[in-house]
């Protein structure tokens, strides 16, 4: 299956778990930095994930836009639930890298991340994301992101300290 980038059509893929849905928001809501900076689910399909995030001033840095951190956040995770919707039931994901491109300043009145699966794998899934501002209804992309997401068979256990 051909992958297509955030802004084309979208490729369709073929969960290998039939609760794909419910672990993937699973994934997402444990992630306790996504809740506190108030990012929510906006899309999710199989390969697909679209987070939205509204505009905040104490997320911003010293010129008033959003933080990089907190957009590179959502794009980053935007990939990683994308790619969660094609986990195995037993497993878990975990991002190994990623490349953030800065196009414009993060000025709006929210923020969507768009990220979706370019080529999934066995152990390895490539995903990107588009990162757009959105200002009296008008997108704008601000940022790109390509990201290699880890499946970590036989660890849907998440560790670390429960929400």
């Amino acid at each position: 299956m051909a992958g297509a980038g955030p802004c084309a059509g979208v490729a369709r893929f073929t969960p290998r778990n039939p609760a794909w849905e419910k672990k993937s928001r699973e994934i997402f809501e444990r992630q306790s930095f996504m809740r506190m900076i108030g990012a929510r689910i906006a899309v999710l399909s199989p390969g697909v994930c679209d987070l939205e995030l509204p505009y905040r001033d104490d997320l911003c840095q010293q010129n008033v836009f959003l933080h990089g951190g907190v957009i590179t956040s959502i794009a980053d995770t935007s990939c990683g639930i994308a790619s969660s919707t094609l986990l195995s039931p037993e497993a878990g994901i975990l991002s190994v890298e990623f490349k953030y491109n800065m196009m414009a300043p993060a000025s709006g009145e929210r923020f969507v991340a768009r990220g979706r699966v370019i080529r999934p794998g066995r152990t390895l899934t490539i995903a990107e994301s588009a990162v757009f501002a959105v200002k009296d209804g008008v997108e704008s992309e601000i940022g790109r992101m390509l990201a290699t997401m880890m499946f970590l068979e036989g660890k849907s256990t998440m560790q670390g300290a429960a929400a």
